[in-house]
């Protein structure tokens, strides 16, 4: 009886660690403000928390990647745990993009239109001479 219930929970144990957190494939297409896609933009993805932490030795595992956008101006990751997650697009020529996003689903595409650059301007003007 005693070693039934060591098996069992050897068995749950391993169970436990086998079963993963749900994972998404994220894809992002980049284009700028007139539908063009915008090739070789980086695209940063920060894994921010989800119910189902992940973790190493009970510390919370970080989750980053940086890729780049194609001629096509997509960019694919690899698969992410489900839960809240970060994005950043800095291309030239462009606005930088940020912004968070909730993932629970298993494929995820994400629509991003970057605008033109601002022009720079200063608290402190110059005095006119």
């Amino acid at each position: 009886m005693r070693l039934l219930r060591l098996i069992v929970a050897v068995l749950a144990a391993c169970l436990m660690l086998v079963a993963a957190a749900p994972q998404t494939k994220i894809s992002v297409t980049v284009t700028d403000e007139h539908g063009k896609p915008v090739d070789n933009a980086a695209v940063i993805l920060d894994f921010l928390g989800s119910h189902h932490q992940v973790t190493k030795l009970g510390k919370r595992k970080p989750v980053h990647w940086e890729v780049h956008t194609n001629q096509e101006g997509l960019a694919h990751f690899p698969p992410v745990p489900q839960g809240t997650i970060q994005l950043q697009v800095v291309a030239k020529n462009h606005q930088t993009f940020g912004n968070k996003f909730d993932i629970d689903t298993d494929e995820k595409m994400i629509d991003i239109k970057l605008n033109p650059p601002q022009e720079q301007y200063t608290a402190n003007p110059t005095p006119k001479q």
